[in-house]
Order: C-alpha cells, then structure tokens, then sequence
C-alpha cells in the first residue's frame, strides 16, 4: 500500500472523528495513530528506540 493511500485514510479517519465526535475524538485518534506510527516503525526496524533518547550531541559524531 504506497504511502498516498495510508495518508488519505489517515485524514479521513481524522476527518470522521472530528465530524462525528469532536475536537476531544480528533485528538485522541490522532495521538493513538502517532502511537500506532511510532510503533510500527519500531517493530520494522525503520527506527531503533535509541532515537529518542539519545542526546543530540550524541546525534553528530
């Protein structure tokens, strides 16, 4: 599935959720599909969990 395709259910799931449930329902499905991103890059091995905990100094060398 190319990237296009994820992103446009991306935005129309976003798009029923604030229609149908509010800005509080746009929110929480957008937090829980940034989780559900991070997670799925994490379990691919796109993204190594260091990542975010790894100071920037560290990030340069």
């Amino acid at each position: 599935m190319s990237m296009a395709v994820v992103g446009m259910i991306a935005g129309m799931a976003l798009g029923f959720a604030g229609y149908f449930g509010g800005f509080g329902a746009f929110l929480l499905v957008a937090a829980l599909g940034a989780v559900g991103f991070v997670t799925g890059r994490l379990l691919e091995g796109d993204m190594d969990l260091g990542d975010f905990f790894r100071s920037r100094d560290d990030r340069r060398r």
